[in-house]
């Protein structure tokens, strides 16, 4: 299958190698993968702060690129869910062109899992991991049930994740936390943001994870930001790093608690 691949920019930017390690995963399973370079923002900062007329063109441009591929795959569940959850005030009614690539627009893990089927992972990764579930993921593009509701549990990255040899899934205490990023919210209300962020470090800390993951390279980048301020060991990495194989920067088998 020809998968295009659309790269959030923030990644583009700062963590190419996330990038990269989707394009392995997509290649070993299978899928021929082409980058188009026309690709721009997918508009979400813009309608975020209420830009409509910024965000209107980067939407009509996406779908234009983007409308031959049989799928559209993007390592972030943000700018998926802006894709195919908030694109509709920019289009007509019903408008083929945007139903066309909205069907067919994926985050990494949900075209893992529900279309590629992936069931084995021939990788190694022997490091305790917190897993963090973002908000647009979480309860807009539903890759995991969320601790409100009354549903038999799932979460697609977790369930990649136990598919890798070694790697232990540590128990946190909220599960479902923001990480308090929220885009511009985290230079609108930076306190707010900053005690956010170290409560889900924390949380990470007591269940003594050595890697923190999740589907969103944003959330992360937050998070990274407060570590390494606080000289903390923990380490951030994109579950496509892991799942590509992939690994942290310190000497397997190290713990958080051995790295202070």
């Amino acid at each position: 299958m020809k998968v295009g691949l659309f790269v959030p920019c923030y990644i583009d930017q700062f963590y190419p190698r996330v990038a990269m390690a989707t394009v392995e995963l997509l290649e070993k399973f299978g899928c021929e993968v082409d980058f188009p370079e026309a690709q721009t923002c997918c508009g979400q900062p813009m309608a975020n702060t209420g830009c409509v007329d910024d965000a209107r063109p980067l939407a009509k441009a996406f779908v234009e690129i983007f409308a031959d591929y049989e799928y559209v795959v993007c390592p972030s569940g943000s700018c998926t869910a802006m894709v195919t959850h908030h694109y509709d005030e920019y289009f007509s009614a019903n408008d083929p062109g945007l139903k066309n690539v909205k069907q067919r627009t994926f985050e990494l893990t949900e075209f893992l899992t529900d279309i590629l089927k992936v069931e084995s992972l021939d990788v190694k990764f022997p490091y305790r991991v917190g897993l963090h579930n973002s908000c647009h993921g979480l309860r807009e593009l539903r890759l995991g049930s969320s601790s409100e509701t009354m549903i038999p549990k799932f979460n697609k990255a977790e369930q990649l994740l136990k598919l890798v040899d070694g790697l232990e899934i540590v128990e946190l205490q909220r599960v479902d936390d923001c990480c308090g990023f929220g885009g511009t919210f985290a230079v609108a209300e930076e306190a707010v943001s900053c005690m956010m962020g170290n409560d889900r470090i924390h949380d990470h800390e007591q269940a003594d994870a050595q890697v923190m993951t999740a589907g969103d390279m944003s959330c992360l980048m937050h998070l990274d930001g407060l570590i390494r301020r606080q000289k903390k060991p923990i380490q951030v990495m994109h579950i496509a790093e892991i799942l590509a194989g992939d690994s942290p920067n310190f000497e397997p088998h190290a713990t958080a608690i051995d790295a202070k």
